[in-house]
This record gives C-alpha cells, sequence and structure tokens, in this order.
C-alpha cells in the first residue's frame, strides 16, 4: 500500500474502514430531551474549564433515534449534555453518550471526540407515551417518558431550529502511545441544513439509577423543567478546535499559532 493511499484513508482498519468520508446528512432524526434542575457541584465537576455553567443548573437528557444515516445506518443514542457558556457564546456541552452502533461510535470518538461508549438505548411510542430507555451491561440505569404531542405551535419550531443550530463542545482526549494525552482539546461544531419537521412539548418524567460505568445519574434530577420531542433532517460536518489544552499550558502560546517547524538545513 502506497503512502498516498495510506494519507487518502479515512478511518481504520485498512481492509475495511470503520466510517466513510463525511460529511453526514441524517434523515427523519428523531429527538426526546428533557431539562431538568441537577445540584449544582455536581454540574460543576462534569463541566472542564474554561466552559461555564448556566445560572440555573440545568440539565438535559435526551435520546435520538436515526433511522437513516449517510455512512452509519440506523441507530438510537443517549445521553447527557449540559448547557453552558464559552467565551460569551451559550453552548451544549456534551457530556455523556451511550450508542448501539459501532460506525457512529468509532467516528464520534476519533473525529469529533463525542463521549461515546456501547450500551443499548430505546425510544419508541408506546400507546399515549414517547418513551426512551437506556440498559448498559444488562442495566437500566434511565427511564424517561413524556405526553405524546401534547403541544404544537409556531413558536416550537422556532425554538427547535435554534436549539439544533446551538454550537455543541466536545471534549477530546486521544492518548498517544506513551499513554499521555496526544490530543486534548475542546471541540466545536454547528449541525447544518436543518430541516425541522415536527416539534412538540409535554408534561415528562425522568429517572436514572446508578451505575459506575454509566453514571448518568451523577447529574441527580431534582426539578422536571419541561421536555420537547423533535423530528428533523440535519447534516453534521466536521468540527473546530477551539480550545488546545497542551497549548494553553505553553506560557504565551495561542491558537492561532503556527506550529514549530524543524529547519532540515541545518
Amino acid at each position: 500500500m502506497k503512502a498516498a493511499d495510506i494519507l487518502n484513508l479515512r478511518s481504520t482498519p485498512i481492509a475495511s474502514p470503520s466510517f466513510p468520508a463525511g460529511p453526514y446528512r441524517f434523515v427523519d432524526r428523531e429527538y426526546f430531551t428533557i431539562a431538568y434542575e441537577t445540584d449544582p457541584d455536581a454540574l460543576r465537576a462534569q463541566l472542564p474549564e474554561p466552559i461555564e455553567p448556566n445560572p440555573g443548573n440545568i440539565v438535559v437528557y435526551e435520546w435520538i433515534r436515526m433511522p437513516d444515516s449517510s455512512g452509519f445506518g440506523a441507530y438510537t443514542e443517549s445521553g447527557v449534555v449540559i448547557p453552558g457558556t464559552f467565551d460569551g457564546e451559550a453552548i451544549s456541552f456534551v457530556a455523556q453518550m451511550y450508542l448501539d452502533d459501532e460506525a457512529p461510535i468509532a467516528a464520534g470518538r476519533e473525529i469529533w471526540g463525542f463521549p461515546k461508549k456501547y450500551a443499548h438505548p430505546r425510544m419508541e411510542v408506546v400507546k399515549d407515551t414517547l418513551t426512551g430507555t437506556l440498559d448498559y451491561a444488562g442495566q437500566q440505569v434511565a427511564m424517561g417518558t413524556m405526553g405524546y404531542k401534547h403541544d404544537c405551535a409556531r413558536d416550537s419550531m422556532e425554538q427547535a431550529y435554534a436549539s439544533l443550530s446551538r454550537t455543541q463542545l466536545n471534549l477530546k482526549v486521544v492518548p498517544g502511545v506513551d499513554g499521555n494525552p496526544e490530543i486534548c482539546q475542546l471541540v466545536a461544531l454547528n449541525l447544518t441544513d436543518i430541516t425541522v419537521k415536527g416539534a412538540w412539548s409535554g408534561p415528562a418524567r425522568l429517572h436514572l439509577i446508578p451505575h459506575v460505568n454509566a453514571p448518568v445519574a451523577d447529574l441527580p434530577v431534582r426539578r422536571i423543567i419541561g421536555a420537547t420531542h423533535i423530528i428533523a433532517d440535519l447534516t453534521l460536518p466536521y468540527g473546530r478546535v477551539v480550545h488546545d489544552y497542551k497549548l494553553a499550558s505553553m506560557p504565551g502560546a495561542t491558537l492561532d499559532e503556527e506550529p514549530m517547524v524543524p529547519d532540515l538545513a541545518e
């Protein structure tokens, strides 16, 4: 295999790459999110600096069902998103994600630093109830319920678009061969080409169960604020580095500086 061929690879293994090149298009992507108030100390412990926590101690627990995603197929994921502020901009920090498909796990971690782990989330309509569950290692660790399509209004569509357009931040940590972080960055991304097909709100409940390897309950539920159900088409593009922890630890260094290149003529 030639060096040029290797440099054109987007993932490994060579014989059957884990995922193709992006960007990635999602059709009829379905969101079920429950916003709730949590403990402020627990919230701060899950939010890496320099991200600032939101003043209401709000957490968003979500299920996302993806029946048609280019390169990844059909899968469901579930996890924890924390609203916050970075450089004065309102952002959503993705704290935990659990899903049932290897391709988006590999791509999510390797490209954008999404904190993805293999588990068994499920999202479905049961009679009059939108229901989400998450099982990890054979044990249920989360269950959410929402009244199915109780309220639909024009402002719900606008709010849904604003929510999906919001900048997402991930903490991307990739170890080198010596075990130390080779990459340690905050990575930002913004979904594009968004078409909201439906948006609803309604009453909801959320139950989180402590688990050592799926610690969603470490952000305890103090008060349910509200829930949304969204169906949309959108594109997941590549991201950008907004904070480099290794570079920031170097005196006088900035993210905009050109990397040091040795003079091979010396």
